[in-house]
């Protein structure tokens, strides 16, 4: 049996997050409360500044309680992972539970990341119930350049990205073309679209900086290719993942082609990802 670990990504923080697992590992959270130069607990617990959602702040937060519900999941006893996959910031989990590179390395990639990427303002929504194609040539009808496909997240469910303006004006558009849905997501920029493409360079400094990345433990799949990381590329697809979008169902396709039983398990106790899956998965199923 296969067993594939996902690790959710921004958009999954919420205050409260981390309450049981900050006592339980108060030697990593110290360390991440040095590298950070705050008080974590204090941000995802009480978050008294209300800035748990601006991207500087959430996606160390969310690294950070990922890492220690990965530890805990280990303790638990549970089977060692096959394949590792996270959702844009989640991939770095992936990594960092893979071996590739350790917790602090991985913190401090994530706090540089969310500060690049912080700079960009804008929005990203959720359109359910479309396909792709007919999501493009909606927004092509309606004249909407400045919106971008951020994530395939399944064949009925496309994430946009883009000034919030424009996305406020798409939304009963898309709704006329068929959407079933349309979601505002709990971010503060249009990521994984060409408008990130300053941050992505500049991360990419940073990322060519790391003295060393080791050989993953069990594959993990990179959210711009849909394929299994490689050290050799394991830059160049980390700083496209910025600007390019997230390829999350074709990742998960990927892995139930090759082993249609798979188990997937979300670590942290959302059900976002199993969602997706799940969906994933019926879509396959139905397949002629």
């Amino acid at each position: 049996m296969t067993i594939a670990l996902l690790f959710p990504g921004q958009g999954t923080q919420h205050i409260g997050m981390g309450k049981d697992l900050f006592t339980r590992f108060p030697d990593l959270t110290e360390l991440a409360e040095e590298i950070l130069g705050y008080s974590l607990r204090r941000l995802c617990l009480e978050d008294p500044d209300g800035v748990l959602g601006h991207t500087r702040f959430t996606q160390p937060a969310v690294y950070t309680v990922n890492a220690l519900a990965h530890r805990q999941h280990v303790l638990d006893g549970a089977a060692r992972a096959d394949v590792l996959l996270g959702h844009s910031l989640g991939e770095y989990n992936a990594l960092e539970a893979a071996g590739v590179f350790d917790f602090p390395t991985g913190l401090r990639l994530v706090a540089e990341r969310a500060r690049l990427m912080d700079a960009t303002p804008g929005g990203m929504v959720a359109v359910s119930g479309i396909d792709t194609d007919r999501l493009e040539e909606t927004l092509r009808l309606i004249g909407s350049p400045s919106l971008h496909v951020a994530a395939l997240n399944t064949p009925h469910q496309v994430v946009l990205a883009g000034p919030k303006e424009a996305i406020f004006q798409a939304v009963p558009r898309l709704r006329d073309a068929g959407a079933s849905a349309v979601t505002p997501l709990k971010v503060s920029g249009p990521f994984h679209t060409p408008y990130m493409g300053q941050a992505a360079e500049e991360f990419a400094t940073t990322l060519m900086a790391v003295p060393h990345w080791h050989e993953p433990a069990a594959p993990v799949i990179a959210n711009h290719t849909a394929r299994p990381h490689a050290v050799p590329r394991i830059v160049t697809d980390l700083t496209r993942q910025i600007d390019h979008p997230v390829l999350w169902a074709p990742s998960i396709e990927r892995i139930l082609d090759e082993e249609p039983d798979t188990t997937f398990i979300e670590i942290g106790g959302n059900t976002t990802l199993f969602s997706l899956v799940r969906q994933i998965r019926r879509r396959l199923t139905a397949r002629p």
